[in-house]
């Protein structure tokens, strides 16, 4: 994509060489490049986001890690763990939290709401399974 936008870029600065109107205008291609190629690698590091949902003995572990900051961590007890979807009112469509232990937090907000919706039907089901396991 960068080879591309630099090709076409330049493609009507080969008129002008020899002159010195090209280097008047190159700059401006370059500038163009650049910000392209800052904008790309931008928008994959956005990407970099992890989330990881574990159960050790009784305890539900989530933790977030952003593209940038610090991470966050949520644990509760398993059997106060408490999955919800809502469909309309928060920052993404069917948006998924887990609630427990005095808090309420997102999970996956970064994927399509399909998979969102995948997400808490898998989710809640394991949560009824192990809930019902301890009795």
């Amino acid at each position: 994509m960068i080879l591309f936008a630099f090709g076409m870029g330049t493609l009507p600065l080969y008129g002008l060489l020899g002159s010195v109107a090209l280097w008047g205008i190159l700059p401006f291609v370059l500038v163009m490049v650049g910000g392209l190629w800052w904008g790309l690698e931008r928008s994959y590091k956005d990407g970099d986001v992890l989330e990881e949902l574990t159960l050790r003995e009784d305890t539900l572990h989530l933790r977030h890690t952003p593209a940038r900051g610090a991470a966050k961590d949520w644990g509760c007890n398993i059997y106060w763990a408490r999955v919800e979807q809502h469909a309309h009112g928060g920052p993404v469509t069917d948006y998924v939290t887990l609630s427990g232990n005095g808090r309420t937090v997102e999970i996956g907000s970064f994927l399509s709401e399909e998979e969102r919706k995948q997400l808490y039907v898998e989710l809640d089901a394991f949560l009824r399974d192990k809930s019902r396991s301890q009795h």
